[in-house]
């Protein structure tokens, strides 16, 4: 039965038995086997009281009904009990409902199930395997009360099976007819030959081949049971008992294990519903030593095609683990495996390592995907297509300014510091390829060296630029003699010695830190695993990045704080506003780009974000600078050529004479009407002469 129940793919299952020897120790063997086999759990154990009600019957079923998974119920009842338990389901409305589990009990007999025919279909019954014993019947049949006298219990076979009553008889069934003693078996009533005959026989020679081998061992020189055997006790025949062995009266070899049991050979019944034969018992299987079923030769209640369950729970689905109800193998909640967790296995959800995520179904681990800022994405199209802009201007201005170097606009402008100062907006421009490009070691060292050194060549040359302006008026305003390190090669001098604290921080940074590739794992890891990402970055932190810009931020600010010092002078020296225009301008840019740049650390967009910021921010400083003290200058060079020209050469000292009096003169523009500024040097002069046209007077053109 326990094979049977598991062939079923039943794992929980109800007992109900007649209370006494049989069903009880049926129920207890049928529960110990299950605990042994593993995999089947009793939902309920009910037994059937001897004085049993009705309504002792409708209880069970209701008790049954409690627990409506476990549809399979297992049967160890008398045919009586078998017989109310089905018309209490009939009552109840339930017919179909349970899957009967009858024990040899009920076999393939009708009387358990006459009249009860649609509440039985579907149940599955055993019978121990037997054979007709010819000469029985012959034998039986012609047993009467007067040659059957040393059967005690046949008189009360005899009253029960013509339904009449001995003169001896104690039955108190007054409506019973009275026995003549002539009636004959299998001509006044029904007879067929018990199953169990066989056995009985069977079990009666295995008697006799214990005593005679017992016999034969305790009394060898007697015919007869002597003082030895009579002592021998019941435990030593039990010994013989089960080591008999013979050929029975089917045939079948007849033999005991080691608890005493002989060979189990069954068929298996189920009882079935046919439109051509109607219902019946059919064979479906037997069982000798392992089941052999025919499932496909199974039919089920209500119409059912595929084999009924009584499960407790459910097989859980892919990626749930089973949470297993405590007492009670058989019964679990399922509960998904959530987050970055996988199924271990049926009871187990693990957690996949850092890199890895789980699949689809939750079954395994696979690698988080790795990805980087793409060149088709709108994070990278844009600066990229800002630095082609820049890039493609910046040559161009480097161009003219080579084209025409010594004319005097270029002059000037003083060559050397401005294709310094162009070279760090070119590298400013640049770095947005490398910012983008996907990382390598090649990619990163590259990208630590030009990250911060693009912004301090240019704020190198300017900051070298303003403090010049600065230093040569502050110099003018106490003697006529020219301040040192005013020259060229001093202010390319000035200049290289700041880029040089750049590159040393740089090349200090590569010995501590050698330039690596990471996946940062964390950048993105969602919520939801299946939108991980891992970010494939160089090994460079946000504050290394500060660092690495920090010095070029320190320039950009001293080289502010000289142009706020410098913005007195008039327009017409060395570019001192428009340095001023442009150190203001950048200032807010990068002042804008921080909180952006910190503000978004947290962001799933962290990547995409801080990078387009960084590269745009650099872009701006580069295109501000390029536009305000580059693009004034090509303009004239190239579409006003006639102010190209050179002007007459003052001393320093008239230099800076004119320029203190025109910042001087300049505070009374307010004075005048219309806000014009005209001095005593200047009042009696042509308006339509040739000075008074000049617009200004550029610091370069004097010889100092």
């Amino acid at each position: 039965m326990v094979d049977i129940i598991k062939a079923m793919g039943w794992n929980y299952v109800s007992t109900v038995a007649s209370e006494g020897s049989y069903g009880e120790k049926g129920v207890d063997a049928f529960m110990q086997l299950s605990r042994e086999a593993g995999g089947i759990c009793i939902a309920q154990s009910l037994k059937i009281p001897h004085d049993h009600k009705p309504s002792d019957f409708d209880k069970i079923i209701r008790l049954l009904l409690d627990t409506r998974y476990a549809r399979a119920v297992v049967l160890f009842a008398s045919d009586e009990d078998i017989r109310g338990i089905l018309n209490a389901s009939k009552r109840a409305d339930q017919v179909g409902n349970f899957l009967w589990i009858g024990s040899d009990s009920w076999g393939a007999k009708n009387s358990p199930i006459h009249q009860l025919e649609d509440a039985a279909v579907g149940a599955v019954t055993i019978l121990p395997k037997r054979a007709t014993i010819s000469g029985f019947d012959a034998y039986f049949t012609s047993r009467t009360l007067e040659n059957n006298r040393r059967n005690v219990w046949f008189a009360e076979y005899w009253e029960e099976n013509f339904n009449c009553k001995l003169m001896s008889s104690y039955k108190k069934d007054e409506s019973s007819r009275k026995c003549t003693g002539q009636e004959r078996i299998s001509i006044d009533s029904k007879y067929e030959q018990e199953g169990k005959v066989q056995f009985v026989i069977d079990a009666v020679y295995a008697m006799a081949h214990a005593l005679h081998n017992m016999q034969r061992d305790f009394c060898p020189e007697n015919s007869g049971i002597c003082p030895e055997m009579d002592l021998a006790g019941g435990k030593k025949l039990l010994k013989y008992i089960r080591s008999v062995s013979f050929n029975g009266s089917a045939g079948t070899s007849v033999t005991f294990n080691r608890n005493g049991d002989a060979p189990g050979r069954y068929d298996l019944f189920q009882y079935q519903w046919s439109n051509v034969s109607g219902p019946g018992y059919r064979v479906i299987g037997q069982w000798t030593e392992s089941l052999q079923l025919n499932i496909e030769d199974m039919q089920w209640p209500r119409g059912e095609q595929d084999i009924p369950s009584s499960v407790c729970s459910l097989p859980c689905k892919t990626g749930q683990r089973k949470k297993v109800v405590k007492g009670m193998p058989c019964c679990w909640h399922c509960e998904p495996c959530d987050g970055y967790q996988y199924q271990y296995d049926e009871f187990t959800c693990k957690l996949c390592s850092y890199s890895m995520s789980p699949n689809a179904n939750r079954t395994a681990c696979q690698p988080i995907p790795i990805i980087k800022l793409e060149w088709h994405s709108p994070w990278a199209v844009i600066p990229v297509f800002l630095a082609m802009i820049g890039i493609s201007a910046t040559i161009f201005v480097m161009a003219t300014f080579i084209r025409y170097n010594n004319t005097p606009i270029v002059r000037a402008s003083g060559r050397e510091l401005s294709y310094v100062l162009l070279t760090g907006i070119f590298l400013c421009y640049i770095i947005t390829f490398l910012m983008i490009a996907k990382p390598d070691v090649g990619v990163c060292s590259f990208r630590r060296i030009f990250l911060g050194l693009g912004m301090c060549i240019s704020y190198a040359a300017l900051l070298t630029k303003t403090n010049r302006i600065y230093r040569i008026f502050e110099q003018g305003k106490k003697t006529v003699t020219a301040p040192r390190l005013i020259s060229p090669t001093s202010q390319l001098a000035i200049t290289s010695s700041l880029i040089s604290v750049q590159l040393l921080g740089v090349f200090i940074w590569f010995v501590v830190d050698p330039p690596n590739t990471i996946v940062d794992y964390d950048e993105q890891k969602t919520f939801n695993p299946f939108l991980a990402r891992g970010v494939l970055k160089c090994d460079i932190t946000d504050l290394q990045i500060i660092c690495s810009l920090g010095y070029s931020i320190l320039l950009m600010v001293t080289c502010t704080v000289y142009a706020i010092k410098t913005r007195g002078v008039p327009e017409n020296f060395n570019e001192a506003k428009p340095i001023g225009f442009t150190m203001y301008t950048t200032c807010i840019v990068w002042l804008a780009f921080i909180p952006i740049f910190f503000g978004t650390a947290q962001s799933a967009e962290k990547l995409y974000i801080q990078t387009t910021t960084l590269t745009i921010s650099m872009n701006l400083s580069a295109s501000v600078a390029l536009g305000m003290l580059y693009m004034p200058k090509v303009y004239v060079i190239i579409f006003h050529p006639e102010l190209n020209v050179q002007k007459r050469k003052r001393s320093f000292k008239a230099v800076v004479t004119a320029a203190t009096m025109s910042s001087r003169l300049s505070h009374k523009a307010n004075d005048r009407p219309n806000g014009e500024a005209k001095t005593e040097l200047c009042e009696n002069v042509d308006p339509n002469s040739p000075a008074a046209k000049k617009k200004f007077v550029s610091y370069n053109d004097h010889e100092i």
